[in-house]
Order: structure tokens, then sequence, then C-alpha cells
């Protein structure tokens, strides 16, 4: 297969995949679907959000050979909506010559916060002080290097403040890390940041780079709740936060969106708490705040169109929905200035994602 570079833009009417069937899958197949694209979804749960709003969808693992098999060849590009699907499924599908993009470099590096955490400060996009764990020996003497409090984490699968536990003194060393399951972990010093930011940028088959304007956020539990954009940042922070993304970009040659979560220490200084390589949460904003957002933008840098327009033409506060907070929305449908984004879950289960609203004011 030629290189992605060298392809043609896919044509309307052409089939793009989507490895997951979850909202963040479901917001990327309407978005392909309003530029003329067909769309084919894989993901395990029958009659899944996405696959409800698609031409298809293949029930089955993400893991299963046969069905990675007739997706790779049914799809002119093949994407991904969350980052834990197996590395070894995208690469089988890259190895039989399917156009994959992220690539499975981008998805492998996120999958492992001790290889993400490494990939970031070799780039020269800097992290809180961290350590690999693999030994109840290993923490302690982390611990003794790092200080405490300390986050240790699982390396990987964590999400959503799962896998993670607060080391407050050495004596809590054994304990954490048999609540972790004795899992494979990392340990990162604490963080002293003043505000949480996010920055949504995307990256082009042939290398044009595109960024969003900053985000503010706001965690509980370990769960975004709100995001506002664009943030108040001055041009410095701008500037460093637009760097950090080039070189993540250009690091990983990504091809598609990707949201970095930031810590900004309040001195000038942003450290990068992770990146994922993919749409993006905290880029939700951008469907009522930008001409191009951040979904749509995907779909183009995947299928080899030009980026779209990343300049805000409004002033939005994003609001996750989570569990029985879907039990609003007709209230929040009535209010001329909210737009309520459904996923199209059947379950609202307590902390779960059912929807999100944009407040919408003018810049």
């Amino acid at each position: 297969m030629a290189a992605p570079t060298e392809l043609p833009p896919l044509a309307p009417g052409a089939t793009i995949g989507i490895l997951g069937g979850g909202q963040l899958g479901r917001m990327l197949s309407q978005a392909a679907s309003r530029l003329g694209f067909d769309v084919v979804i894989l993901d395990p749960e029958e009659n899944s959000p996405a696959g409800r709003v698609s031409r298809g969808q293949i029930v089955a693992a993400y893991d299963d050979p046969t069905a990675l098999n007739v997706f790779g060849r049914v799809c002119d590009v093949v994407t991904f909506e969350f980052e834990n699907v197996p590395a070894a499924s995208v690469e089988r599908l890259a190895e039989a010559g399917a156009l994959v993009a992220p690539g499975p470099v981008a998805l492998a590096v996120a999958q492992d916060r001790v290889e993400e955490k490494t990939f970031l400060n070799g780039v020269g996009a800097p992290t809180v002080a961290f350590a690999a764990i693999d030994s109840l020996d290993d923490l302690t003497a982390a611990l003794q290097t790092l200080g405490t409090p300390a986050l240790l984490k699982t390396r990987r699968d964590g999400y959503d403040g799962k896998g993670q536990v607060w080391i407050k003194s050495a004596k809590q060393a054994a304990a954490a890390l048999a609540e972790l399951g004795g899992r494979p972990a990392i340990l990162e010093a604490r963080a002293d940041f003043t505000r949480e930011l996010s920055i949504i940028a995307a990256r082009g088959r042939d290398g044009t780079i595109a960024v969003y304007p900053l985000g503010q956020n706001h965690h509980a539990g370990g769960v975004l709740r709100t995001t506002q954009a664009p943030a108040a940042v001055d041009a410095k922070t701008e500037r460093r936060a637009r760097a950090i993304a080039t070189a993540v970009l250009e690091g990983l040659a990504y091809v598609g969106v990707i949201g970095i979560e930031l810590f900004d220490l309040g001195d000038g200084r942003l450290l990068v708490n992770e990146i994922a390589p993919r749409v993006h949460n905290t880029g939700h904003w951008t469907q009522d705040g930008c001409v191009c957002d951040q979904f749509e933008q995907h779909i183009r840098a995947i299928a080899g169109w030009p980026l779209g327009p990343v300049t805000a033409h409004a002033r939005v506060q994003m609001t996750n929905l989570l569990g029985a907070d879907i039990d609003q929305w007709t209230k929040l449908a009535a209010k001329p200035d909210h737009r309520l984004h459904l996923y199209g879950k059947a379950e609202a289960r307590p902390g779960r994602k059912m929807a999100h609203v944009n407040r919408i004011a003018p810049l």
C-alpha cells in the first residue's frame, strides 16, 4: 500500500471504519455522514450507540481475527474511538494492508503510562516526575525519591479516576499496591497546579496542523464535569500549549485529532497530564463553538481532506450529564442558549456519561 501522504483524499461514498461503538464513535459517525461517507462500526455490544447511526455494525470482540479481516476489507480507512482497543488488533489491520489512523504507535504509547510519559519528555513536553513500579521495593524506593503525597496508577487500562490511588505516607505503600491488584503501575509526583487545561489539535496526512483554543476543565471524582472554552489564558500560555501539541503530533507522525490534558502551574509552566489519541471529552465544546468541530476535523484528517477552521465563534460551557442527570433533558432542551447532545444509551447507571450540554454565549 502507498504511504498515507501519497494516497488521494477519500471521496464521498467511501467507507470509514470505527473501532468502538460508544458516544465518541456515534458522534464521529454522524460527522462522517454529513461529509458523505458510509460508516461501519466494530463493537462487541449489539445495537451500540454508534451502530444505530451507522451503515452497519460488526458485532464481535476487538481481537476477533475473522471480524478484523472482514472489517479491514470493507473499510477504506479505520480509526478508533477509545484508546483501550487492543494495539495488536490495530497492528493486525495495518499489517493486512488496511489504512489505520491514528496508527498503532500512537495507540501503544497512550496505552502505557510509563511509555507515554517517557515519550512526552523525549519530545520536550514535560510531565511530573514519575517512576515505573513493578514491586513493593520499587514503590518504597520511588516514594523516597518523589515524596508524598504521590499518585499510584496502573500502567494500563485506567480511566475516569479508576485504577489509581493517592499515597499520603510511605506506610500506605503495600495497601495501595494491593488495591491496584499488584498490577504493573506508575508512581507520579504531585503536581502543584492552579488549574487544569486541555488542548485539542489535529494533524492531516500532509503534516498540516490545526490547534483549537484551550479549554479549562473541572473534574470531580476523577471524572470531567465541565469545560469552559476558550479558556482565559495569556499569549505565552497559549503559545506553549500549541508548541506542546505540535511536538506530540509530529513526534508520533500522527494523523487525526488528539486530546492533551495539561496542568497549569501558574508561573508560565505547563505540564502534560496525559494524551488521548482520539477525539476527547474536553473537545465537545467545539460542536457549538467552532465552524468545524473536533469530530468533523478527525474525519477530515483521516480521510486526507483539508483540515477545517478552528477559530471559536462562541464561548461555551460544556457540562457532562452523568447517570440520572439525563432526567433533566426536557428542562435543558427548553433553554434557548443550550445545545443538548444525547448519546442514545438505554441505561442511566450512576456515573455513566449519558449526554452533554453546551451552554453558548457570545465571545
